[in-house]
């Protein structure tokens, strides 16, 4: 498919770049559960495990084969549900969902699980991932007198799904649905008598199939969810797979069969993922540490110490450690707890957000020539932070290592890249990133390395963020808010009943 590249809207310098965070945001993480007494229960558990994928708000939906119950808020997994409210959450089967918004506004109304009642019964859907033809789709449904009540793109897949069933019935319904749909997508949808999964045919987005002791199907976005619960994980969800889960079992229908291109997200295994789960039979863990020793094998230093920016950092700081030999110290202690209500007194404490998160043990790196590793680079103003804290605690150098290649290009299919302009290696020079760091040296692991490090095929991953090469066509204008931009309708019912009054009169 044809590439559409976004233009960069401008150029500027590091200084100058708007406000942005340090590391992209996740997106949303996903669970499912079909039978099991305790669904809800299990499924608070999922979701607690998939917290680092979304933190915004989050939901479940479960069903006793009659009727959904539901509960969303806004916040985090432990502060959203408690004993009493899983308790009114009664069933065998049961989804959730975590999310950080990449399509509509962070509010109540845009949490999932989204749930309908319609002609076809009850329907719960939770969605991991972008839509890059969310507009039209939605444009064209308004037009044929759907109603919504949400922007997020998750809820056109809702419409597409409450249509009236072809000739291939239900199977069919889905089919055709999917078919619909572009970009990225990992969906787990509830009815009332099933648990479905399906995954996009590139497979941007991970999903992954256990089995609980007691025969109960799950579905998660990262086998992590499954150690908690003690699940025993089956397979990953096949990039184009349907799988449909019943009082049957579990049967399994390809709504691509011609289509081989995969695109896996390759930003999963360098900073999304935990380094617990396992993906496409890789441990992710295991990944970043081989990450860290391809860094060391590309640029050897001569220094004292490798220190991680936790806990991002921790894997590759390591791997590097271990293939060059230089001793491994945890000089930035993070702070766990910090949350978004505490004051900013950023008149009398320079770079406060950045020292609040972390601090650092002047004692292990005064004198020394440190290696400092983190997963990536965005706006490169805390990296800058972290080097003068270095510096300040009287480091001899400071080397910055970054364990990915320079990001060069936003995400449309479901991570909160900032636009072009806004990412520090799109706009500036390595040289010029380099003396705004105040670092000593700036490397970036090379993409055949980075690639190297998965075990697994360049052509298997989506790496539009590095080299420009979107696998699924977009909109160049798409962004998070999309929904909220779009053109403004007609003037309301009582200009349109005006209208149909005067074409009356012509006739």
């Amino acid at each position: 498919m044809q590439k559409k590249s976004p233009s960069p809207s401008g150029s500027g310098s590091p200084q100058s770049a708007g406000h942005v965070h340090s590391h992209p945001k996740h997106y949303c993480g996903v669970f499912g559960i079909y039978g099991h007494p305790n669904a809800a229960e299990l499924t608070y558990y999922g979701l607690y495990q998939l917290q680092h994928r979304g933190q915004e708000s989050a939901g479940i939906v479960s069903t006793d084969g009659r009727q959904f119950y539901v509960h969303r808020g806004m916040g985090l997994v432990p502060n959203i549900f408690n004993g009493e409210v899983l308790h009114t959450l009664i069933g065998s089967s049961a989804i959730g969902h975590t999310r950080y918004s990449t399509t509509g506004s962070s509010n109540l109304v845009n949490a999932q699980p989204l749930t309908v009642d319609c002609g076809k019964g009850k329907i719960a859907i939770g969605h991991n991932g972008n839509l890059t033809n969310a507009a039209a789709l939605r444009e064209e449904l308004e037009s044929r007198g759907s109603i919504f009540q949400t922007t997020v793109d998750s809820e056109i897949i809702v419409h597409l799904l409450a249509l009236p069933a072809g000739s291939g019935g239900h199977e069919s319904t889905l089919i055709n649905a999917v078919r619909r749909i572009e970009g990225a997508y990992s969906l787990v949808i509830l009815t009332e008598n099933e648990l479905i999964g399906v995954r996009d045919p590139h497979g941007f987005r991970p999903l992954s199939i256990g089995r609980m002791s007691n025969g109960a199907f799950v579905l998660a976005s990262e086998t992590c969810a499954f150690d908690l619960i003690q699940a025993e994980f089956i397979r990953d969800v096949e990039p184009g797979e349907i799988v449909i889960i019943d009082t049957n079992g579990l049967r399994s229908v390809q709504a691509f069969p011609e289509h081989t291109r995969r695109a896996f997200c390759i930003f999963e295994y360098v900073y999304f993922a935990r380094p617990d789960s396992n993906i496409s039979n890789r441990n992710v863990y295991r990944v970043r540490v081989d990450m860290g020793r391809q860094l060391a094998r590309e640029h050897r230093i001569e220094a004292d110490i490798v220190v991680p920016v936790p806990d991002s950092g921790n894997c590759a700081a390591l791997g590097y450690s271990l293939e060059s030999g230089i001793p491994f110290e945890m000089a930035f202690v993070r702070n766990h707890y910090v949350g978004r209500s505490f004051l900013q007194p950023s008149q009398f404490i320079r770079d406060f957000n950045v020292r609040v998160k972390l601090n650092l043990i002047g004692d292990l790196v005064r004198g020394k020539r440190v290696i400092i590793v983190d997963d990536s680079i965005v706006r490169g103003t805390t990296s800058k932070a972290r080097v003068t804290s270095l510096k300040e605690a009287g480091a001899k150098e400071v080397h910055v290592l970054v364990s990915c290649p320079p990001h060069m290009n936003p995400c449309v299919y479901g991570i909160d890249f900032p636009e072009r302009s806004k990412l520090m290696a799109a706009t500036n020079t390595h040289e010029e990133i380099r003396r705004f760091l105040n670092a000593d040296s700036l490397g970036y692991l090379s993409l055949d390395g980075m690639v190297a490090a998965t075990g697994h095929p360049r052509n298997s991953f989506c790496l539009a963020c590095y080299d420009g090469q979107y696998p699924v066509a977009f909109d160049p204008l798409m962004d998070k808010h999309i929904m909220e931009r779009r053109r403004a309708r007609g003037g309301g019912l009582g200009l349109e009943l005006a209208a149909e009054s005067r074409h009356q009169r012509l006739l």
